[in-house]
């Protein structure tokens, strides 16, 4: 009668407990379900339906196994009966080791290995967590570290080469040094003219002019790396062959005094003088002067085309920088109205160059008194960044196969200073020179840069390096001055 009695009352006990557990899960049910559907109304009611997206998708992402960010043990994953074992039981024949016996040893090694109770974690899960998803794909990662890297280029900081330039002018207005398309560079040393054939080394002399008109005060190779001008202190202006070593002819009536700054646009030879008129001449007609820039009051010193030859840069010793439009040329061969008239510089401004991969894009340097590079959008007029560099700025090159900037200066150091644009950070600075670096000129291929100072040293650079695939000097053109046999 008590075990029957107590099997009821068990039985009875138990039944009671699943049924109020059911009654549990029902209710929870009916609440999850309230919860998720609440606001939601009959169609018979003519009520709107109201959603809860964010429950929802937080729903969603519980039942998404791959947004788990962690593992959550499973209750019946979990072994506790041999758990309440080892708490128990098995720890007996440990604390007693009295009672054990080798016989009842073996029995027991058995009997663990036979329901695997060699274990050495009590609460073990039998299901392994997930393996964690890589927030970036592997085959991503192969292929960036599969990218080379390019390697930094050594830049030296010492010349791989020094001329003497003994009776080179110590003037900075002047511009005494140029390197041609054919590989030749030009210096002018007092009143003569010499040539370095960079191929060979060879040095010959094109040209010395007497004490009257001299001495020589700018040189400039043509694009065809063939003729060059010369202008001197008289206010003339020679053009010459250098491959025949003769005159072609002499461009007069222009200026009023020396020539300092020359650049050319094709056939067309553009002069600044201390007259501060700037003239564009046409080498191959009798009548050379074609068109005349006023605005200057002072000294130009300065001359750049840029390379689609639409527009000129000027710059002079009164502190302003002029950009002229050929299209707005007059008909009556003057042209006193420029593009833009930019008069941030506070000293004269010498050093000039055209970016070679942004066509708007040019950098002038100031004198002394300013010591600033400023670049400018020739298109708007707008000054884009004004750097201070501590010393005057004798002259700017761009660097033809990376975006990087050379200017050369004066004192106190001066020295050669490359920058990385557009940040405008020193990548290096080159020192040698013992004055101030007056003129500098690039190689046909970009690589190398000529620096003349005052101290009457010509010095070679590599400051560019070595570019990828090297591009081939241009070619000469005997056409440039083909029309020069009818001036009479």
């Amino acid at each position: 009668m008590k075990s029957c009695y107590r099997w009821r009352r068990r039985d009875g006990g138990s039944r009671a407990t699943v049924e109020r557990r059911e009654r549990k899960r029902e209710i929870s049910k009916d609440r999850e379900t309230s919860l998720m559907d609440s606001g939601s109304m009959n169609s018979s009611t003519g009520k709107t339906q109201i959603r809860y997206p964010l429950q929802e998708q937080l729903l969603q992402k519980r039942n998404s196994r791959e947004n788990l960010d962690r593992f959550i043990p499973n209750r019946s994953a979990m072994d506790f009966d041999y758990a309440h074992f080892m708490l128990t039981e098995g720890r007996k024949g440990k604390e007693n080791p009295a009672v054990s016996s080798p016989s009842r040893e073996a029995y027991q090694k058995q009997l663990s290995e036979t329901f695997n109770m060699n274990r050495t974690r009590i609460l073990a899960f039998k299901n392994k967590p997930p393996n964690p998803v890589d927030a970036i794909p592997h085959e991503f990662l192969a292929v960036q570290q599969s990218k080379p890297t390019k390697p930094r280029r050594h830049i030296p900081q010492t010349s791989e080469r020094t001329l003497d330039a003994p009776d080179l002018v110590d003037d900075y207005y002047l511009n005494l040094l140029d390197w041609g398309s054919s590989n030749v560079l030009a210096i002018a040393l007092g009143s003569t003219v010499y040539l370095w054939d960079a191929t060979d080394g060879a040095t010959s002399e094109l040209v010395t002019i007497d004490d009257e008109n001299g001495p020589v005060t700018s040189v400039k190779w043509a694009p065809d790396g063939r003729h060059i001008a010369v202008g001197l202190k008289n206010s003339d202006v020679q053009l010459w062959d250098s491959t025949a070593n003769r005159q072609l002819r002499t461009l007069r009536g222009g200026h009023q005094s020396r020539v300092g700054s020359l650049d050319w646009n094709n056939h067309i030879l553009t002069t600044g003088g201390m007259d501060g008129q700037i003239i564009n001449n046409d080498v191959r007609v009798r009548s050379h002067i074609v068109e005349t820039y006023g605005g200057h009051h002072q000294e130009v010193c300065g001359l750049k085309w840029s390379a689609s030859g639409q527009q000129l840069a000027s710059g002079g010793n009164d502190n302003i920088l002029h950009i002229w439009d050929r299209s707005t040329a007059s008909s009556n061969n003057s042209a006193t109205q420029w593009l833009h008239r930019l008069e941030d510089h506070t000293a004269a401004v010498k050093a000039l160059a055209w970016c070679p991969f942004q066509s708007n894009l040019l950098a002038s340097g100031g004198g002394g008194g300013d010591r600033c590079i400023k670049f400018w959008n020739t298109h708007t007029g707008a000054c884009l960044n004004s750097v201070d560099t501590g010393s005057q700025v004798c002259a700017l090159l761009w660097n033809k196969n990376e975006r990087e900037l050379l200017s050369s200066h004066g004192f106190t150091q001066n020295q050669l200073t490359l920058w990385k644009y557009p940040s405008m950070v020193k990548i290096a600075e080159l020192t040698g020179h013992t004055s101030r670096v007056l003129f500098m000129s690039q190689s046909p291929d970009g690589c190398t840069v000529a620096s003349a100072a005052g101290d009457e040293t010509l010095r070679f650079w590599n400051a560019f390096g070595t570019p990828e695939v090297a591009k081939p000097a241009p070619k000469a053109n005997p056409e440039l001055f083909a029309h020069l046999n009818r001036i009479r």
